[in-house]
C-alpha cells in the first residue's frame, strides 16, 4: 500500500476511535438501568407503625359529634364509627379538636390524619385530600318552631328582611344561607351545641341545615322544632369521611366501610343514634 493510502487509513481510524470514545459513555448510560424511583412510605404505615389513629372533629355537631365541656369526652354517631375504625386498625384512637372554620386549615397542617364528624363532601375539600365513599345521602333544609313551619317552606319565603335566619360559622350552613338568601337577617350563633335552643327561645326564626340534623333536633324539641320536608332537602349533599391524601388509607377505610356494612357494624351504630 502507498504511505500515503496507509497514512490516510491510519487517520481515519484514529477519527472513528475518537468518536466512539466520546460516544460510549452515552451508550452506557444508556444501557444501564434507571435507578428504582424512591416510593414514599404510606400514611397508613405511619398510622400502625405510630399506633395512632388522629381523628379531627369539632365535638359540637350532634348526633354526629359531641364532647362533654365537663369531661372532654366525645360521644356521637361518627366517635362510634372512629372507634370501631380505630379497632379495625389495631389502633389507639385520639380525637383532635378543631372547629367548622378552622377545619381545612388544620386539615392542611396536618393536625389530623382523618376528619370524622357529620363532615360534607365539596370539592375545596376534595382538592385537599381524600373522602372515603359517602356514608349518607341528605341536603340543606329548615327547621325552624312548629307553629311556624308554615311559612319557611321554601328559599323564597325564607328569603324575606323580617325572617331572622341563625347559622353556625365556617361551614356549609353558612355558605348556603349566605349562597341563598340576600334579603333575610342572617345571624351568626358561634356556639353550635345551644344554636337551635335560639330559635326554640324565638331568638330567631328558622335553620337551614342537613337533613340529618333536623331530624335529631326535632326529637330532642318534640312538638317544639319542626324538621320542613327533610326527605325533600333544597339542595343534593353527601357526607364522608375526609383523608389526608394517602391512597393506601383510603382503601382500607373503604373496605372497612363495605365489611361494616355488611355485617351490619355500622347499622347498629346508626340504630343507635339516629332511630
Amino acid at each position: 500500500m502507498p504511505f500515503h493510502r496507509f497514512r490516510g487509513a491510519v487517520i481515519a481510524l484514529a477519527v472513528v476511535a475518537a468518536v466512539f470514545a466520546s460516544v460510549a459513555p452515552l451508550f452506557a448510560q444508556a444501557a444501564a438501568p434507571a435507578p428504582a424511583p424512591a416510593v414514599a412510605a404510606a400514611r397508613l404505615d405511619a398510622i400502625l407503625a405510630a399506633g395512632k389513629l388522629r381523628v379531627g372533629t369539632t365535638g359540637d355537631y350532634r348526633p354526629f359529634t359531641s364532647r362533654d365541656k365537663a369531661t372532654g369526652q366525645y360521644e356521637g354517631y361518627d366517635i362510634d364509627v372512629a372507634l370501631a375504625l380505630g379497632k379495625a386498625l389495631g389502633v389507639e384512637v385520639e380525637f383532635v379538636a378543631t372547629k367548622w372554620p378552622e377545619l381545612s386549615k388544620d386539615f392542611a397542617a396536618d393536625k389530623f390524619d382523618i376528619a370524622m364528624g357529620g363532615v360534607s363532601i365539596t370539592l375545596p375539600r376534595q382538592k385537599l385530600g381524600f373522602f372515603s365513599n359517602p356514608i349518607m345521602r341528605e341536603g340543606k333544609t329548615p327547621i325552624a318552631r312548629c307553629a311556624d313551619q308554615e311559612k319557611f317552606a321554601s328559599v323564597a319565603d325564607i328569603d324575606r328582611p323580617a325572617t331572622r335566619v341563625i347559622v353556625n360559622p365556617g361551614g356549609t350552613n353558612e355558605a348556603f344561607a349566605r349562597g341563598n338568601f340576600k334579603a333575610a337577617d342572617i345571624r351568626v350563633h358561634n356556639d353550635n351545641t345551644t344554636i337551635f335552643v335560639e330559635i326554640a327561645e324565638g331568638r330567631a326564626d328558622v335553620m337551614v341545615t342537613d337533613a340529618s340534623e333536623t331530624l335529631f333536633q326535632q326529637k330532642q324539641h318534640p312538638g317544639v322544632l319542626c324538621a320542613l320536608h327533610p326527605d325533600k332537602p333544597f339542595d343534593f349533599a353527601e357526607k364522608g369521611y375526609w383523608m389526608q391524601r394517602d391512597v393506601a388509607l383510603l382503601e382500607f377505610v373503604n373496605q372497612w366501610l363495605h365489611i361494616a356494612a355488611e355485617t351490619a357494624q355500622t347499622k347498629a351504630i346508626y340504630a343507635k343514634w339516629f332511630q
